[in-house]
């Protein structure tokens, strides 16, 4: 029961975070946007990594981010392998393909990539600056997956549509994947919704900065 119940708030947290995309982006623009070349870029990184595990059956051990083994290349090569049996392997490739692409859609496609890549190497650090975390998990099943940076990516998009809107409903959608992200993380030990707060906090700060730099400049005195 505790595991059908953490997968369920799981996947109710990226839910949340696709549906905060949508709304950010306008579900009624998607057919005219542009290709996404983030996303797509990343999209098919995971799923090279998956025809690769197929392909070569040391691939896991070679690449995955078991702290006992060495190599400085396994915390991004990492990401990129999944472990989650056939409908965790899909539902990881789904949800960087859609979170990404949203991603790309508002934040553009070089900070969507920043995002990601902050999703993979800030969290550890973050967890073992505030003290959250006893060091490198010895738990296998954190050895590799891209949900990780996904969730990390994809609350940040909570925060978009938190800043651009005045509608109740979408200010509880948005409000809540934070809310709910630590509420799993603390109920249930749960580390999707830990870097989902990681990640709210990285896109209000990136909103601060973006806001900051198209603030325009005081009208001059004559």
């Amino acid at each position: 029961m505790g595991a059908i119940l953490f997968n369920v708030t799981t996947a109710a947290l990226m839910v949340m975070m696709v549906n905060c995309g949508l709304g950010v982006v306008g579900r009624d623009t998607l057919r005219g946007r542009a290709v996404p070349w983030a996303a797509v870029a990343l999209t098919v990184l995971a799923v090279g990594g998956v025809l690769l595990q197929l392909a070569w059956p040391g691939a896991m051990d070679a690449l995955d981010a078991d702290p006992a083994k060495s190599g400085w290349w396994r915390e991004f090569t990492s990401v990129f392998m999944q472990n989650g049996g056939l409908f965790g392997d899909l539902w990881n490739l789904a949800t960087l393909a859609a979170v990404a692409a949203l991603a790309q859609w508002y934040w553009g496609g070089v900070l969507t990539l920043a995002f990601f890549l902050a999703g993979i190497v800030l969290p550890g650090r973050i967890d073992t600056v505030l003290g959250l975390g006893d060091g490198p998990s010895t738990d296998p099943r954190n050895f590799a997956g891209s949900s990780g940076a996904t969730y990390l990516l994809g609350a940040t998009l909570a925060l978009a549509l938190l800043t651009r809107t005045r509608l109740p409903k979408e200010i509880v959608l948005a409000a809540g994947v934070p809310v709910l992200g630590l509420a799993v993380w603390l109920a249930q030990d749960n580390g999707h919704g830990l870097v989902s707060v990681y990640g709210f906090a990285l896109g209000a700060a990136a909103w601060a900065v973006r806001r900051r730099r198209v603030r325009p400049a005081p009208a001059q005195r004559p």
